[in-house]
């Protein structure tokens, strides 16, 4: 019982979801209620709430598995390896599996998730809460190997980057780029950008 209560929630989890995602592409998040979510998705608001906590959720639970994502990469990169060595593979890597992340996936649905996020102040918000959290996990995994202050503005430095470049890459398809055009210069941004993580800006 206690599987088939658990893929009973994942079923109505992702059925919320779906039906909060395609309200909001169709309308705009601002212009469609919670109640117009739940009626959708055939639940009561309460047992949204249940599942999501804010309206805002609804939206950025997509991201949901990619938090602390850098900090595991530092955590788990092979042993001599350096940690941005490590993060600079694991971008390089995201961007040839077209990962949503990166902001080189052409999917129509994605291009709009992004524009909507990029477009409503207070996704925006709930974005910069997340990617901050992701900077403290960050700055305690480099912390192992660094002193605090390096740690810190490395985790800084690092999450800027990759939130730049990504921004970089879904413009170029929003504009009308296919993913596969954009990769050679997407590419060439990354290593530039980490280049300069570690060598500096005058390099």
């Amino acid at each position: 019982m206690t599987g088939l209560r658990r893929l009973k929630r994942q079923r109505t989890h992702d059925a919320i979801s779906a039906a909060a995602i395609s309200l909001f592409l169709e309308r705009g998040f601002d212009e469609v209620s919670v109640a117009e979510v739940a009626a959708a998705a055939e639940v009561s608001k309460p047992t949204l709430f249940k599942y999501f906590a804010t309206k805002e959720d609804l939206v950025l639970h997509r991201i949901a598995d990619h938090r602390g994502e850098a900090a595991r990469v530092v955590r788990n990169r092979e042993p001599g390896v350096d940690p941005l060595t490590a993060l600079h593979a694991h971008f390089l890597d995201g961007l040839a599996r077209r990962d949503p992340v990166t902001g080189l996936n052409d999917d129509p649905e994605v291009i709009g998730y992004h524009r909507m996020v990029f477009s409503t102040p207070s996704l925006v918000a709930r974005l910069f809460h997340h990617m901050a959290a992701d900077e403290e996990a960050l700055a305690a995994a480099l912390g192992e190997d660094a002193d605090d202050l390096t740690a810190r503005l490395l985790a800084a430095q690092v999450i800027a980057v990759q939130r730049v470049l990504a921004r970089r890459n879904w413009s170029a398809l929003a504009e009308g780029m296919s993913a596969d055009d954009a990769h050679p210069s997407a590419v060439s941004a990354a290593d530039r950008a980490f280049a300069q993580l570690r060598d500096g800006v005058s390099s």
